[in-house]
């Protein structure tokens, strides 16, 4: 398969970040769905199974970004998850998945600090994806 027959699913608050991921992921050659909330998402989900979705972890409330990985993952198990957030920066706090019982209640299949470079974020997809 190509990247061209991927979709990946974007949820962020930050329009400016938005953009740049989007925009980066477009530039590498995904189907790019980009929404602002993660109201939106859940919505968006119940229509759509994406290949792989990119959440930032604090939009309406401070977990959006947990409570989305946890319903994608209950609808589509096998649909991977990259978590990306700047509140270890913003308020000092970090997550990790390296116990059982962090991966118990992080859903995500990868955690990634805000400020990743378009390659590696690709690189990462691609890693998750098999591609």
């Amino acid at each position: 398969m190509n990247k061209s027959d991927y979709t990946i699913l974007v949820a962020d608050d930050d329009p400016d970040y938005l953009f740049q991921t989007v925009n980066g992921l477009k530039m590498a050659g995904y189907n790019t769905v980009a929404v602002e909330s993660q109201a939106e998402a859940e919505s968006l989900l119940e229509r759509l199974r994406p290949d792989l979705a990119v959440f930032d972890l604090m939009m309406e409330s401070d977990d959006s970004g947990f409570v989305l990985c946890y319903k994608l993952k209950r609808k589509y198990p096998d649909v991977p998850v990259i978590l990306a957030t700047a509140v270890s920066h913003e308020r000092g706090l970090s997550f990790a998945q390296d116990s059982v019982g962090e991966r118990s209640w992080i859903k995500a299949d990868r955690y990634l600090e805000k400020g990743i470079r378009p390659e590696q974020l690709d690189q990462e997809i691609m890693k998750l994806l098999k591609i």
